[in-house]
């Protein structure tokens, strides 16, 4: 009986899968519909929902707490008035993290804060260069610095990282991102995401070993 033991384990495991997508499929369109009938109590419980991430997302965007709260309300403004151009396809924090992101570059293009190449390919990134190879074995730097004390290291290192790489590193680890939907996010390709994911890690973990040994 012992060998048909992995086979259903397997087929338990993939049906839960197929059940959770599905859950997250329903749970999108019934966002999408509400959103075009511009629905006030939908909209307070997606900000009850999100408001955490999503204020964490833009202050590692900005690196400015006043300006991500300014940006936080923004955003939930352009949700209320251009919600109907969700389409419930993709999962609604996608979406959310996308218009956060739109709405940073215009703020830095406005108010010429500093060069849109910060959130955009650089000149001279060689992110597009052949794939980078994403290392799967060993936890990551996120998964080692789990105490209060260590998270504030860790948000550290990441506001001291170049924009490209931290905003990568926040998508995946932070808010569970796949990495086609940072591809989707950032518009970049499925490659440069890879890259850069991979560059942020390796650029993070000496960092926080340098701010470790210093404390």
């Amino acid at each position: 009986m012992s060998s048909y033991a992995i086979p259903v384990a397997g087929s338990l495991v993939h049906s839960r899968e197929r059940e959770e997508a599905e859950l997250v499929r329903q749970d999108s369109l019934a966002i999408a519909e509400g959103l075009k009938r511009q629905d006030a109590g939908l909209l307070d419980l997606l900000i009850v929902r999100y408001q955490h991430r999503l204020l964490r997302y833009l202050l590692y965007l900005t690196g400015n707490r006043e300006q991500a709260e300014d940006l936080f309300q923004e955003v939930w403004m352009r949700v209320l008035l251009r919600g109907s151009q969700f389409n419930g396809k993709a999962r609604f924090d996608t979406w959310l993290f996308t218009v956060a992101r739109n709405l940073v570059i215009d703020l830095r293009r406005k108010r010429t804060m500093s060069s849109l190449d910060e959130l955009s390919e650089a000149a001279g990134d060689d992110d597009r260069s052949s794939p980078v190879e994403i290392p799967s074995e060993g936890p990551s730097p996120f998964d080692e610095y789990a105490s209060v004390e260590s998270r504030q290291r860790l948000a550290t290192a990441l506001l001291s990282m170049e924009p490209l790489y931290r905003e990568v590193l926040v998508l995946r680890f932070h808010e569970d991102l796949s990495l086609e939907e940072i591809a989707t996010v950032t518009r970049a390709p499925l490659s440069t995401i890879k890259s850069r994911l991979y560059r942020g890690l390796a650029a993070m973990k000496p960092r926080l070993m340098e701010m470790a040994g210093q404390s």
